[in-house]
């Protein structure tokens, strides 16, 4: 357990400042998949996750760097306790957030207030964070080329992943600010959980979309279908075939 009265003398001995690399989208599906890193919650868990949140709370009337320092310490608490995976809590839909999916935390300046209340959107956003991450892994198993395909048939699933995974994005965001980032970060971690390196997912990918997503422009069905196909016919070689 964490005392709360001496969170932050264990913050500065446990850890080390937050870096761009803990930023979700730049974790590998191997550190995000919930099918590797089990999450266990319980009602203790969450009373006593929440207290210490709330304990570290900036006052009221604080600026913008306290509540940055804030998220970026809670950022850490949660990485250092539940995983890497937690680093998404915060990655909030629209231009605040960053263009992610979460939806019950928008940014520093207008979510944090007391200390009750902004634990309670720490912990809700938490939950929703984990939840998109285990629907993910549940749409990538059933997206995913089946073993043994030909390049015809990889190329057809490959297409339907990305489409289907793009719409689902979209949708979510609703194409706010920056939501082909997180588009771009499904897509490179759909192919990864197939077998594909890192890289060669991430090559793909930006070779695909090509800056043809842009902000608060919720894309065409011709040119998302476009995407996939591209997508299909450069890791494949080969046109997906078409359902008559």
């Amino acid at each position: 357990m964490i005392a709360r009265l001496s969170y932050r003398a264990w913050f500065w001995r446990n850890t080390t400042a937050i870096t761009y690399e803990l930023a979700p989208a730049w974790l590998p599906w191997s550190a995000i998949d919930p099918d590797r890193v089990a999450f266990a919650w319980d009602e203790a868990e969450a009373s006593e996750i929440t207290a210490v949140i709330a304990s570290m709370v900036p006052f009221d009337g604080s600026g913008r760097v306290e509540k940055h320092r804030f998220t970026t310490e809670v950022t850490a608490l949660l990485a250092s306790r539940y995983g890497r995976w937690a680093c998404g809590w915060n990655w909030a839909v629209g231009e605040g957030g960053g263009g992610g999916v979460v939806t019950h935390w928008c940014c520093d300046s207008h979510s944090v207030g007391g200390p009750a209340e902004t634990a309670a959107r720490v912990v809700a956003s938490l939950l929703e964070w984990r939840d998109w991450l285990e629907e993910l892994a549940d749409r990538f198993e059933q997206l995913a080329p089946p073993g043994g395909s030909d390049a015809e048939g990889r190329s057809w699933h490959l297409e339907r992943a990305a489409t289907r995974l793009v719409t689902v994005v979209m949708d979510r965001t609703g194409a706010e600010c920056g939501w082909y980032g997180l588009c771009h970060t499904v897509l490179t971690w759909f192919l990864s959980s197939t077998g594909m390196g890192a890289d060669d997912a991430k090559d793909a990918v930006d070779a695909a979309i090509g800056g043809r997503f842009k902000s608060w422009i919720a894309p065409s069905r011709t040119l998302i279908d476009a995407v996939g196909e591209d997508l299909a016919v450069d890791l494949t070689g080969v046109q997906p075939y078409r359902e008559r």
